[in-house]
């Protein structure tokens, strides 16, 4: 069984699920359909509806606005904004070990990777600011950590946001 911190931190493209279900499919300029439902788990279809993919859409604008703003504040001009686990289905998600409400299911959450504790709270201050910023509401910021990853997972859904912020360890 594939642990939640494996899932999220592997980087064998090899391994990825239907790597070519979507080909070049586009939510935003710099957020492949394909990238935001990416698994390492095999075998599983985790391919979402129409309705998760407008909500992977709206995610991918907040992702925008985040690279955005990275890379005019600390970023080298072009630094991408990597995502480890977006959408994820019942099966997918029941699998890396998922909470069983999990924003995944409906495409509302990513998990990004950062390079330490210092990028996740920068993350984190610029997804609060853009929020303050536009009057938008975003549901979740959990800055999380395993003993072998840390992490920042953002959801935003299309209504019922809690502008929930945690840190948790697992």
């Amino acid at each position: 069984m594939t642990k939640l911190s494996e899932h999220l931190t592997s980087s064998n493209v090899a391994a990825l699920g239907h790597s070519n279900e979507f080909g070049g499919s586009r939510l935003t300029p710099h957020f492949s359909l394909q990238e935001m439902t990416k698994t390492y788990v095999k075998g599983f279809n985790n391919i979402p509806n129409a309705a998760q993919r407008d909500n992977l859409k709206r995610l991918c604008e907040w992702l925008e606005e985040l690279r955005q703003e990275w890379n005019k504040t600390y970023g080298d001009g072009d630094d991408p904004i990597i995502i480890n686990s977006a959408y994820r289905s019942p099966s997918v998600n029941k699998i890396v070990g998922g909470a069983p409400t999990s924003n995944h299911l409906t495409g509302c959450a990513a998990d990004i990777r950062v390079l330490g504790m210092e990028q996740a709270l920068r993350y984190a201050v610029l997804l609060l600011d853009i929020a303050d910023r536009q009057k938008k509401d975003f549901d979740e910021i959990i800055l999380e950590k395993s003993k072998s990853a840390i992490w920042l997972h953002f959801a935003v859904r299309a209504e019922g946001n809690r502008r929930k912020i945690v840190f948790m360890t697992k």
